[in-house]
């Protein structure tokens, strides 16, 4: 005796989400903001210009063809900027994940199985049992529980997004002061190999003169302290300009190795008078304060989620199709069947677990909100810092032309004197030795103007920008549902 019995079920509903939205709107800090930045000019009275120097693309504001791509290659191949691209794609997901709490669960499941037994104590009875079921069932987000839960994901997604633009922005940055770094040891090696030459020549014509008994030895073993001294800087620059060489090519990812030049320290081409543009229009510029915004908005949206979980929870469940013994009569006769549901959970004693819930979201949005506020403070002193150091390293570099250009002259002086006869050789050596150490502080001091321009760059929030068809990382995402 054989029997096959066969189910199939298909569950269905279609209804409508009202509901309100528990928890407070965002609503962004007041902060207090200066009229213009302090040190953007000596000038009272002037107004503050509308253009900021942070607006410029980093291959404008950066005119040197080997700095630019060396920033190029850290951008394309920098293991911060690709581990930055990696927590945007995590934050993706999370926000995706958040998106699925909005929407009906649904499950699919099929059996068969196989029945074989005496029937009391008659012949023996087989059965199939074929089943297949189709169930929905959906959380109503009746008091916005899961919409606050997707604004705080969405408002992660977009910090992490504006965290990637910092990194990149503190990359390119970091680059073109090292670059200029380089360039500086290389003006300093030059610098020491020039007077390691004349001071070679300058020994080499005491010598002579000794020789003849025009001079005593004292003056050759004072010229031999001056050679001696430029060639002592040597190996030690050498040293130094390597490690900046592979210093930088870690910036872009590689291993060690060396770094193409561009331009002479003293030919990089700089502005004057540098642009700041108006301190409004920093909230918007700098990613870290974007960042710290956004953090505030997934902050405040907690809160609506946490209070969510004082009020009842609504569940729907429905579903709906056909049962039969037999497939052949599965569409034939009364074998519709549907069911439908609803159930209300409400929370009656928690031990105070879901009002210190909502206490610690309320504290944690007020902790973000003073951190985004100090950011935005942070970032006022970081452009009044960057624009008074930029404008005080150009005057002391301009006096410290000033300065070499006297010890030059004194140098050449001493030099006339001693071979005329009308001075000793140890005028020669505290003249040329001033020389040597203003060429270098010279180097110095063309180095901090060059980074001070990029610590503007940087506290105006410039350089996260994208050339055509560049791409750093993920796209951005979209901001709706």
């Amino acid at each position: 005796m054989h029997a096959r019995r066969e189910l199939f079920v298909v569950g269905f509903f279609v209804v409508s989400n009202p509901g309100c939205t528990v928890g407070p709107d965002y609503k962004r800090p007041a902060v207090t903001m200066p009229d213009a930045y302090r040190g953007a000019s000596t000038d009272q009275g002037r107004e503050p210009e509308a253009a900021s120097f942070g607006e410029e693309k980093w291959w404008n504001a950066f005119q040197d063809e080997a700095l630019r791509d060396l920033i190029q290659t850290a951008l394309e191949r920098s293991f911060d900027v690709r581990i930055a691209a990696a927590r945007v794609l995590e934050a993706r997901a999370q926000l995706g994940i958040a998106r699925a709490d909005q929407l009906p669960s649904v499950a699919a499941s099929a059996s068969v199985a196989r029945e074989r037994g005496p029937v009391g104590g008659g012949p023996t009875f087989e059965s199939t049992v074929t089943q297949g079921a189709l169930s929905l069932a959906w959380e109503l987000d009746f008091w916005g529980k899961f919409r606050r839960g997707t604004e705080s994901s969405r408002a992660a997604l977009l910090a992490q997004e504006w965290a990637q633009r910092q990194v990149v922005t503190s990359l390119v940055t970091d680059v073109a002061s090292a670059y200029f770094q380089l360039r500086e040891l290389d003006l300093e090696l030059e610098i020491s190999r020039r007077t390691l030459a004349s001071r070679r020549d300058s020994l080499e014509l005491t010598q002579t003169l000794a020789d003849h008994g025009a001079t005593s030895m004292i003056d050759v073993r004072q010229a031999e302290q001056l050679v001696f001294a430029a060639a002592a800087s040597i190996p030690d620059l050498e040293g130094r300009i390597e490690q900046q060489e592979n210093f930088i090519s870690i910036l872009l990812g590689k291993n060690p190795e060396s770094v193409a030049r561009g331009r002479k320290l003293v030919d990089q081409p700089h502005a004057l008078e540098v642009p700041a543009g108006l301190p409004s229009s920093l909230l918007e510029r700098r990613p870290d304060i974007r960042q710290a915004e956004q953090l505030l908005v997934a902050a405040n949206a907690q809160v609506g989620v946490a209070r969510a979980d004082f009020f009842p929870q609504i569940s729907l469940t429905a579903a709906g199709g056909f049962l039969s013994a037999a497939l052949s009569g599965l569409f034939s006769g009364p074998t519709g069947t549907w069911t439908f549901g609803a159930s209300a959970a409400q929370p009656v004693f928690e031990g105070g677990r879901i009002r210190n819930r909502v206490a610690f979201a309320e504290a944690r949005t007020e902790e973000v909100s003073l951190a985004y506020q100090k950011a935005v403070q942070l970032a006022f002193r970081d452009v009044s810092d960057a624009l008074v150091g930029y404008r005080k390293s150009r005057e002391f570099r301009i006096q410290q032309e000033q300065l070499t250009r006297s010890a030059e002259d004194a140098a050449n002086l001493s030099s006339m004197r001693y071979k005329g006869g009308a001075t000793s050789y140890l005028e020669v050596l505290d003249s040329d030795t001033r020389h040597f150490s203003a060429q270098l502080s010279l180097a110095q001091a063309q180095l901090r103007e060059l980074q001070s321009l990029v610590r503007i760059y940087r506290a105006l929030g410039g350089g996260w920008e994208q050339q055509a068809g560049q791409r750093i990382g993920p796209e951005r995402s979209e901001s709706g549902d």
